[in-house]
């Protein structure tokens, strides 16, 4: 079992939380674009306040712990171990009622070569514990902007967590950590929902997850909950406007397994760990 003293001390160690990757710079870049509607940076959601720079920063600075100083414009960003603590306890609690109730849940990443794992480990819990973690089938593929222009993706479960591939990368994915590509965008949601309520399956009661994942749910009014950057204000927005229930504050691109202490955690403080 894994204290919270020992989390917290990893959260630093691992630069998970305290001083992190995500330079300051990029923060306040993001910050701007949110301010400035841009759909790389809301995700899906589309806030109900004005949130401009000023009110971004002091909501990141509450919810993260970052600089609310904007005159700090440079060197790394931080994020405050005991948020991020704080917030592993609220996520693991309602992970721990989704077990109880047996909710059915969807998972799904954007950051798959990093977060994987964490959600796996989670669908696996919850599935033990009687939830059905859902997969619904969506052949046609999800149009996404990239770099390249407009191109077709395809989703895939592993481990029943949601990851996006290029469409021509049509065997199935492998092993967690494996492919797939890093997305903000809230299509993929968007595409799986529309997929079950087509085809007449069970829509989630919980959506478990990141970036588009959960902001583009919690727009559509399903209860989401996960992890964010310091560098994703649409996620911190969502908790603040009611359309996620936890974000979770912590550095979302270290090495995969630096996570496996968190998931720990948060199956031994939601009675899921076997």
């Amino acid at each position: 079992m894994v204290s919270v003293g020992a989390l917290r001390a990893h959260l630093v160690d691992a630069k998970l939380a305290g001083r992190v990757a995500t330079s300051r710079e990029k923060s306040l870049r993001s910050y701007r674009l949110f301010a400035a509607r841009d759909p790389r940076m809301t995700l899906g959601l589309e806030p109900d306040g004005k949130w401009g720079v000023e009110e971004l920063l002091r909501l990141m600075a509450d919810r993260c712990g970052v600089s609310p100083d904007p005159e700090q414009t440079s060197g790394e960003d931080v994020i405050d171990p005991d948020c991020t603590v704080a917030a592993l306890d609220a996520f693991a609690e309602r992970l721990g009622r989704a077990a109880h109730d047996r909710l059915p849940v969807l998972l799904g990443t954007g950051h798959p070569q990093r977060l994987l794992g964490f959600y796996a480990s989670l669908a696996a819990a919850l599935s033990a514990a009687g939830c059905v973690i859902l997969t619904p089938a969506y052949a046609p593929g999800v149009d996404m902007r990239t770099e390249f222009g407009v191109r077709r993706h395809l989703i895939r479960y592993v481990g029943g967590v949601a990851v996006v591939l290029p469409a021509e990368e049509r065997g199935p994915v492998p092993v967690a950590g494996g492919p797939g590509v890093h997305t903000h965008s809230p299509l993929p949601v968007r595409a799986v929902l529309a997929a079950a309520a087509e085809q007449g399956g069970v829509l989630p009661a919980l959506v478990v997850g990141d970036h588009g994942f959960i902001c583009g749910a919690g727009q559509l009014g399903i209860e989401a909950i996960g992890l964010a950057d310091a560098d994703d204000p649409a996620v911190f927005v969502a908790e603040a406007e009611g359309r996620v229930s936890v974000a979770v504050p912590l550095d979302d691109a270290v090495r995969s397994d630096y996570y496996r202490p968190l998931s720990r955690y948060v199956l031994n403080r939601a009675w899921l760990a076997q």
